[in-house]
């Protein structure tokens, strides 16, 4: 892909049908580039980011044990009181290897990982049945999300209808994937990153081994579509996807070797073709390498 400008690059988006969310910045650092960044979007699989911050908080508090194995059913209590229990389409779903496991017992840990790795939604609801809401909650506080909410699990129709949803927005995406990261490499009380002007403040999200841990799992996605496809091979990219029909997403932190760490995120609410708009996300993803160096400190 030829490299351009932010200013080509907000052009070009502005050309696509529909709403196009991005957030670029070095990480711990202002945004170098903004576009509809408080948008809300349609969460699709990324609301399983704060589920994975949700759990692992949970572990390092000592209310669940990671390692503890727990039953996989395709049952769970629906969002909206009194609604019937619901459950999830093999059809719809990325990951075959958890539906071979109804009915017998894994480890949240493996569950979490393929809830990431593989999108499972299976895995997904699983973990959340366990987690619960309220932590996945309290994860975007922590971050200062601002519009962003975790309302109820995946195919959760009677929820959904009574208008429980899940949003994200790139901004709050980018805070979220930037307190992992951050987290990771500090230790202490305080704020991720107070003082930087036109970042938010967080407070810590979890431990820096515990934020080490995340890091390994979402470094270990095999959906390599949309942010990854803009990277050169081989770029170490801790990200999520996600995807339903009119709706993708991106969000991430890439690690270059030979610049400092940046998180970006891309919303794409579109009327647009999915591989045209796997490489829309791709041509931001290569943009934002294009300007690594010249992000701001």
């Amino acid at each position: 892909m030829t490299a351009m400008s932010w200013a080509e690059l907000d052009r070009h988006l502005a050309a696509a049908p529909g709403t196009i969310s991005v957030y670029v910045a070095r990480l711990g650092a202002a945004p170098a580039y903004t576009r509809l960044a408080d948008a809300p979007h349609y969460a699709a699989s990324t609301m399983k980011v704060p589920v994975l911050a949700a759990l692992y908080r949970a572990g390092e508090a000592g209310l669940l044990d990671l390692d503890m194995p727990v039953p996989v059913c395709n049952e769970f209590d629906s969002a909206q009181p009194g609604a019937p229990r619901f459950g999830n389409s093999q059809d719809d779903d990325n990951d075959d290897e958890v539906w071979d496991r109804i009915g017998s017992s894994v480890s949240l840990r493996w569950l979490a990982r393929r809830m990431i790795v593989r999108s499972s939604n299976l895995a997904t609801n699983v973990v959340l049945s366990h987690v619960g809401l309220a932590a996945v909650t309290g994860v975007w506080a922590l971050v200062g999300a601002r519009h962003s909410v975790t309302g109820r699990g995946i195919e959760d129709q009677v929820a959904r209808e009574a208008g429980i949803d899940n949003v994200v927005t790139a901004a709050d995406l980018a805070a979220l994937f930037n307190a992992i990261a951050l987290g990771a490499r500090r230790s202490g009380p305080g704020p991720v990153a107070g003082g930087v002007r036109g970042l938010r403040p967080v407070a810590r999200i979890a431990a820096p081994d515990t934020c080490t841990a995340m890091l390994e799992v979402l470094l270990a996605q095999e959906r390599r579509e949309d942010l990854a496809a803009g990277l050169p091979p081989g770029t170490r990219v801790a990200h999520k996807n996600g995807w339903v029909r009119g709706v993708r997403h991106g969000a991430g932190v890439v690690l270059p070797d030979d610049a400092p760490p940046f998180v970006i995120a891309v919303c794409a609410t579109t009327g647009l073709a999915s591989d045209a708009t796997r490489r829309l996300i791709a041509r931001v993803s290569a943009q934002a390498w294009a300007a690594r160096h010249l992000l701001g400190g």
